[in-house]
């Protein structure tokens, strides 16, 4: 690994130079996504259609070639460039016979869109029970047998997060025990691909250093200085033992760890990342995670900005927005304040008074967009006419907009 990676770095930069690149054999890492572990722009992923607990056992189950491939081209449409996927072995246990085909067209459609894959594995009696370890060599062997000569396979994670929960430490030294098992029978079948572990914690990610090509941790800090030092502790680490390093999981709203902050710590460390996902799974974890609805509309925009690399502006010489700079917000008050006092008030007026106002809102940034004001407005205009309910939204608008108005 550190003979191509010093090798590969030598070749990039003769490309950059515009000089011509000798013809050599070149291990497929060397040309699944980025050549440089920290341009990794990864994404966890589950179709949205899937239902908690199965969701990641039926994202093969009940494999869906079509939304996979509108889902890879959302991803593309934010230049991302790496997947991590979650392959549980009860998936193999239900569908075996189908299984290579669908693990085929998943690394496919995702080469084709140049986005390496990162297979997760889940599940099997191997991790409880050593004397099943045979198992394990044979679940290893099936998926080599199907995606390790793929172009778009990108490096084998041999477990998720072994080292958590953190107790009781019997079972996290079990998880080890496996992991290492794990990787040595992966190192031996395809030695080509790289392995890593989905490690929770940096001392995780320390502890089972020696059995990956890979470093990876994951991190759902709470603070800019917390996400740091778990960033520096890494990078000083994976300096250390001369390993790329990744962080393969990072983004959750329910952990005050938001998207736009930690892409932004991550990105200024230089430290390629996936985030917890692409997708809004709606019975699974898209109440506090993803990008992406299953049409293409997205919950934050915000999120998707982070990814491209912009970030809202928060330093000292910040230029709020004045909503009532041309007399908007005082003049649709006004107006409110009217149609409210008429007893012959028009709906269709109402309405556009309603969405005047929820626009100014939104644009300007002065009301909480957990439900947009838009959305309020659109449910009004498509449902059966009540006036109670639109008296009481031009209400909560106005309410909401008085304190911006510009005084003369």
């Amino acid at each position: 690994m550190k003979k191509n990676l010093s090798r590969l770095a030598v070749i990039v930069l003769m490309i950059s130079a515009g000089c011509s690149v000798p013809e050599q054999k070149i291990s497929k890492f060397d040309f699944t996504g980025p050549r440089d572990a920290s341009l990794i722009r990864g994404f966890n992923y589950t179709p949205a259609y899937v239902k908690s607990p199965r969701h990641h056992v039926d994202c093969w189950v009940s494999y869906d070639s079509a939304t996979i491939e509108f889902d890879m081209d959302l991803a593309k449409s934010l230049n991302l460039n790496q997947v991590r996927v979650f392959v549980p072995y009860q998936a193999y246990l239900e569908d075996s016979a189908a299984l290579p085909a669908k693990l085929q067209h998943f690394v496919r459609t995702c080469h084709e869109r140049n986005i390496g894959v990162m297979p997760v594995l889940q599940g099997g009696p191997w991790s409880r029970d050593t004397s099943q370890r045979h198992v394990g060599r044979n679940w290893a062997k099936f998926l080599v047998n199907a995606i390790g000569k793929e172009p778009g396979l990108a490096m084998w994670d041999v477990m998720n997060e072994p080292d958590w929960p953190t107790t009781p430490r019997e079972r996290v030294l079990r998880n080890f025990e496996s992991c290492k098992f794990m990787a040595g029978v992966f190192h031996e079948l395809d030695p080509n691909t790289p392995v890593t572990i989905g490690m929770a914690f940096v001392d995780g990610m320390i502890e089972l250093a020696d059995y990956v090509d890979v470093l990876q941790f994951h991190d759902y800090m709470q603070t800019r200085e917390q996400i740091r030092n778990n960033i520096a502790r890494a990078k000083e680490f994976a300096a250390k033992v001369n390993k790329p390093l990744i962080n393969g999981e990072i983004g959750c709203i329910a952990r005050a760890n938001p998207y736009d902050i930690t892409l932004q710590e991550h990105m200024n460390a230089k430290v390629g990342w996936y985030i917890w996902e692409l997708m809004i799974v709606r019975e699974g974890w898209g109440k506090v995670h993803g990008v992406f609805y299953e049409d293409g509309s997205v919950r934050d925009p915000s999120i998707a900005a982070a990814i491209m690399g912009f970030f809202r502006k928060r330093s000292p010489d910040i230029l709020p927005a004045v909503a009532d700079y041309e007399g908007w917000i005082t003049r649709i008050t006004d107006q409110g304040n009217k149609w409210l006092k008429n007893t012959e008030a028009k709906w269709e007026e109402g309405l556009d008074i309603a969405e005047t106002s929820a626009h100014l809102l939104e644009a300007g940034e002065l009301a909480p967009m957990r439900i947009p004001p838009t959305w309020e407005v659109e449910m009004l205009r498509q449902g059966e006419k009540d006036m109670k309910a639109l008296r009481e939204l031009i209400t909560r608008f106005n309410t909401m907009l008085e304190p911006y108005k510009i005084k003369k």
